[in-house]
């Protein structure tokens, strides 16, 4: 197998795309890393579902505030003119279309955009929560997802077979071999490890993979 970028880095790229002043939903888990990796000189304005609007990076070990957690109820800091609100307005936020980007993390992603990260089956959680409402209404969903299962078998799919968060909603994914687009109806390949061909990447994606022009180097720092 070759080598892959660690969540960490995934996480590193994703960040690299977020315009300077968007507002953006990290989804619970994996995306979560997204909020330590901003560009310098951009500076991005973080909401979560549970009521803050403008929080930070996890504060050190041992500093934490837990009156102060995200959704994932994970500790978070506070940037300046950070706002509390209630629940229901969150949730008016994110329906009345006012988030630029949602990144979210998926257990499937199919050609189409179609989106499977809330359950893997009848023992999965018992509801899909807030990631319907966000799929549905940022304007731009994003994926950040290892590129295959635990057990190597492909996330990105022809079509899913878990239950859906949402249908046609994803228009780019991040992954741990590649940067891929869905346009069309189809996956797009914008970026892949230098070391892996595209064969071997092709042998890994449960749907054929679309060139459009050149392919760039996938590249992260070491984190």
């Amino acid at each position: 197998m070759s080598a892959r970028l660690s969540s960490n880095q995934i996480a590193w790229r994703a960040a690299q795309d977020i315009a300077d002043g968007a507002y953006v939903n990290l989804g619970i888990g994996l995306p979560e890393k997204v909020a330590q990796y901003q560009p310098p000189g951009r500076e991005a304005i973080f909401h979560t579902e549970n009521g803050i609007l403008n929080f930070g990076e996890p504060p050190p070990k041992g500093e934490e505030d837990w009156d102060l957690i995200n959704a994932g109820k994970r500790a978070v800091t506070l940037k300046p003119g950070a706002a509390f609100f209630h629940h229901a307005d969150s949730f008016a936020m994110v329906r009345g279309g006012h988030l630029d980007v949602a990144i979210l993390g998926a257990y499937e992603v199919a050609e189409n955009g179609d989106l499977a990260n809330w359950s893997t089956g009848p023992k999965g959680v018992p509801a899909v929560g807030g990631a319907m409402d966000l799929v549905h209404g940022a304007k731009r969903v994003a994926v950040i997802t290892d590129h295959v299962t635990k057990d190597g078998k492909p996330k990105l799919l022809k079509r899913c077979s878990l239950p859906l968060t949402g249908v046609g909603c994803v228009t780019r994914i991040y992954t741990s071999l590649a940067v891929i687009d869905v346009v069309g109806g189809r996956f797009v390949l914008r970026e892949k490890l230098a070391s892996l061909s595209l064969e071997d990447l092709q042998a890994q994606t449960g749907a054929p993979l679309a060139i459009e022009g050149g392919i760039a180097e996938l590249i992260a720092p070491e984190l």
